[in-house]
This record gives structure tokens, C-alpha cells and sequence, in this order.
């Protein structure tokens, strides 16, 4: 497949199909009263929208060669494992700042200033997860 836009879509789909079906083993409920697979569900359905307009797009499009780079590909595991180690065994705000300057290596440019603002933005999202929803999120 020479088509990155077409692959993108195609992926999307997949993954959509992968954990919309999955939620269906779960009860639903409905709006008023949701069971744990609406949730799920919802957001695999926006997936697959998402790609069915991607792969729609990828026929108006310039096709763009897909290039597969190894390096980026291990970094952004590699971010997401340590982040997976370190909130189970520190707290989540090392796992997320890890996480973040480890996968930030893998883009074009690289910024300290940048890592630590989204750092701070995503340990914000945690806390107020923490605090607002009442989530049990290792924080401290």
C-alpha cells in the first residue's frame, strides 16, 4: 500500500471495530443510566467515523508514500511502557513526564520549554480527573 492517508483511515477503521465490538460483550444501558459499555462504545463509533472520512479523503488527495521509521516507532513504546512502570511503581506524574520527553524525541523538534508545559497540562488533566471524578490515579 503506497497511500499513508488511505492506511491511516484503514487503521482507524480497524481499531474502531476492535474495541466497538468488544463493548458489545458489556451491557450498554442507555443514556440516562450507562452500563459500562456505552462509553466504549461512543467513542469507537466516533473512531470509525473518523476513518470512514479519512479513507474518503485519502480519493481526493495527493497519495503520499507511507515510510515506516523504527526509531520513532520504539521511542513512542518505549514512552509508554516507562510511563505504565513508573505509575505503578513511583506515582503517574513521573510516568507522564517520562512519557512525554521520552516520545517528544521521536518528532521533528525538540523543545524543554514545550515538554514541561504539556507535562504540566496532562498532570493537570490527572488531577482533575483525581479530584473532580473521584478516579484512583496513583498521583503522589
Amino acid at each position: 500500500m503506497k497511500d499513508r492517508t488511505l492506511a491511516r483511515g484503514l487503521f482507524l477503521i480497524a481499531i474502531a471495530l476492535v474495541f466497538g465490538l468488544g463493548s458489545l460483550r458489556y451491557r450498554i444501558g442507555e443514556f440516562s443510566h450507562a452500563g459500562p459499555g456505552l462509553f466504549p462504545l461512543l467513542v469507537s463509533g466516533l473512531l470509525l467515523l473518523l476513518g470512514v472520512i479519512t479513507v474518503v479523503r485519502s480519493r481526493f488527495v495527493e497519495r503520499q508514500r507511507i515510510e515506516v521509521n523504527l526509531k520513532n516507532i520504539a521511542l513512542v513504546l518505549t514512552g509508554m511502557v516507562g510511563f505504565v512502570l513508573l505509575s505503578e511503581y513511583l506515582n503517574m506524574m513521573a510516568g507522564i513526564a517520562f512519557m512525554v520527553f521520552c516520545v517528544t524525541f521521536a518528532g521533528t523538534s525538540y523543545s524543554v520549554v514545550r515538554n514541561l508545559q504539556i507535562t504540566a497540562g496532562l498532570i493537570g488533566i490527572a488531577w482533575a480527573l483525581h479530584e473532580l471524578l473521584g478516579l484512583n490515579l496513583p498521583l503522589l
